[in-house]
């Protein structure tokens, strides 16, 4: 793929999947705009023993860039950056992405995991900061959503009957901090409504 053109970001959006996950990944990337302004940073639970073809597959799916992600690599809208198997992702001041070392500890279970990316996003972006939890196994990312929350951000999870498995979501949706629990269809057109407000874009369905 070639070089990502820099796009200032107005939000992030930060994604974390596990079982299902593909199918759900596909569906809401697959439903946004090349315009869209904020860039997305997604970590799914993938086998470390072998590499991810995950951002092929997602890339072919959306009109959106995606590669995945290194150490060094900037968010920038309209761009898709997918945490490789093994390596935590978190960002940086300054949108700068930055993986863990291969023997960094798991987290539920997990390398990577939902929660250093849901936490570093937080601190930097604050009220521009949008966490979806998606369809999977554990209780990853739900520490993550908290702190999504607290400092100003917004929350969106995958709902029961669209979920392969709900645990993910649930766990996270049992926080309380939850905003918004939408069927898979939906989470596109509300990203998009959360993401373009302010910009004369139109919110209403």
């Amino acid at each position: 793929m070639h070089e990502i053109e820099y796009k200032p970001v107005s939000k992030v959006v930060a994604m974390a999947a596990s079982a299902g996950g593909l199918k759900a990944l596909s569906v809401i990337l697959g439903g946004l705009p090349l315009d869209f302004p904020a860039a997305i940073a997604i970590v799914m639970h993938l086998s470390p023993d072998h590499e991810s073809l995950l951002a092929g597959i997602l890339g072919s799916r959306t009109v959106l860039q995606v590669k995945q992600a290194e150490t060094g690599d900037v968010l920038s809208a309209a761009c898709v950056f997918i945490a490789p198997p093994n390596h935590h992702l978190s960002v940086q001041k300054g949108g700068i992405l930055r993986l863990s070392s291969a023997q960094a500890e798991k987290i539920h279970f997990a390398r990577p995991s939902a929660e250093p990316l849901f936490a570093s996003v937080a601190e930097i972006y604050k009220a521009r900061a949008i966490a979806v939890v998606l369809t999977g196994g554990d209780g990853d990312g739900s520490f993550g959503v908290q702190i999504i929350k607290d400092n100003g951000g917004i929350v969106i999870a995958q709902d029961r009957p669209t979920s392969q498995d709900f645990s993910m979501p649930e766990t996270s949706i049992k926080t309380g901090d939850v905003d918004f629990i939408l069927p898979l269809n939906e989470i596109a057109p509300m990203l998009i409504e959360l993401v373009c407000q302010g910009r004369g874009s139109q919110t209403q369905h």
